[in-house]
């Protein structure tokens, strides 16, 4: 393989993919021009299928928007939506506590809200990469703003409503490593020592709690001391989700000149959540495994999502850069060749989300509260960005 020339063909084709398929399709079927924000459950060709407007993606759409102009191409037409969405969000997807909804109408009435902050965590990031793409420091503030009160309801006890009955004492990876990504955002926009700290926390905890080298994964439950409780639900793992706390921890590693201990920590996840998640007799990352190696509870265990594969082209490339290791580019190889095999559409342009195990679609809609512009341009861009580095690291040898 020419490294050079397989890199240079792969930022080519993020690029292209991302300006020419995936960020139209949304620009067309789901920026709403007259409401503001963005609509994400469309069908297979972008017709729209509920209006039902998913809070959490209102952020993801914006970010995407803004994190496009900044790193691929300064076109208008994204940083206006990232704009219109902004708005959406500040005046519809907000109660009087200032915790955000889950769902809300075409027009920003309120449908549904959550147990959980992750509409705060993308609204967050939204405005610091809005902020860092226009220069208004009010966009850096309010992400600051929100931020700091996804930490006070997390804190705060009785806030948020708990999950289980207060025998039962876990805690979740997810929110966790998504802390870790939210700081290193806003980061970039203010220079605030609370974010820094949080993401040291954020590793911390995931290093004394969710790894577990016995059984060679990181677990997404355990006990509030990090202890394996031996259920169904707390012998899951989730080879997707692991992986992409892989690069973000990668990310927050190479801004500190490659801290060694970070590196090490990320690609050993990187290593066993590879092995657990790469499907052997077909390809592609697997959604769940259990860590005894018994049947796994959720029905979807078996199937391919969009997502995990997303996750997992970052992180082998990430990984390449950090370390020069040809296994990592092989990685890249077997993921890339399975994704693209399998979940573009080249009737009607952007992705299928769910996949049976052997590749086969499940279902074909183009998105929902869950699935929209997220994950896949997310990885077209960083992608191409990490294609950048490792070309000129490359030149510098």
């Amino acid at each position: 393989m020419n490294v050079k020339e397989y890199i240079q063909s792969w930022a080519d084709s993020y690029k292209k993919d991302l300006t020419e398929n995936i960020m139209p399709f949304w620009m067309e079927h789901g920026w709403d021009r007259e409401n503001g924000g963005v609509y994400t459950c469309v069908n297979r060709d972008g017709s729209l299928m509920d209006s039902t407007k998913s809070v959490w993606f209102q952020g993801r759409f914006a970010f995407i928007c803004a994190f496009a102009y900044n790193n691929v191409e300064k076109n208008q037409m994204w940083l206006d939506a990232a704009k219109s969405t902004l708005e959406f969000i500040e005046k519809h997807c907000f109660d009087e506590k200032g915790h955000m909804y889950f769902s809300v109408t075409a027009d920003g009435q309120p449908l549904r809200k959550r147990r959980y902050v992750f509409s705060e965590t993308f609204a967050s990031i939204a405005m610091s990469e809005y902020a860092l793409a226009t220069g208004d420091q009010h966009w850096a503030q309010r992400a600051l703003q929100i931020f700091e009160d996804t930490q006070r309801f997390l804190n705060t006890p009785g806030f948020l409503p708990e999950k289980f009955e207060p025998n039962v004492q876990l805690q979740s990876h997810s929110i966790i490593m998504i802390l870790i990504n939210v700081g290193s955002c806003i980061r970039k926009v203010v220079n605030d020592p609370k974010l820094t700290a949080q993401i040291d926390e954020s590793i911390a905890k995931l290093k004394k709690y969710f790894i577990h080298p016995e059984y060679k994964c990181l677990l997404e439950t355990v006990g509030m001391n990090g202890e394996f409780v031996n259920t169904n639900m707390t012998r899951t793992i989730n080879p997707g989700h692991c992986i992409e706390t892989v690069w973000f921890i990668m990310e927050e590693a190479k801004l500190r000149s490659w801290d060694k201990d970070m590196l090490d920590m990320a690609l050993t996840i990187f290593d066993w959540s590879w092995d657990w998640g790469w499907d052997k007799e077909y390809g592609g990352i697997i959604n769940f495994r259990d860590c005894l190696n018994l049947p796994v509870q959720d029905y979807s265990q078996d199937m391919k999502f969009w997502w995990p594969q997303c996750e997992t082209i970052i992180a082998s490339l990430y990984a390449y850069l950090a370390t020069g290791d040809e296994k990592y580019l092989y990685r890249h190889e077997r993921i890339s060749e399975w994704t693209y095999a399998h979940f573009p559409d080249p009737e009607y342009g952007e992705w299928y989300g769910y996949l049976h195990r052997d590749g086969t679609v499940a279902q074909p809609a183009k998105g929902n509260l869950f699935k929209g512009p997220f994950h896949i341009p997310r990885m077209m861009i960083k992608s191409y960005m990490l294609c950048q580095e490792i070309l000129k690291k490359l030149e510098e040898k």
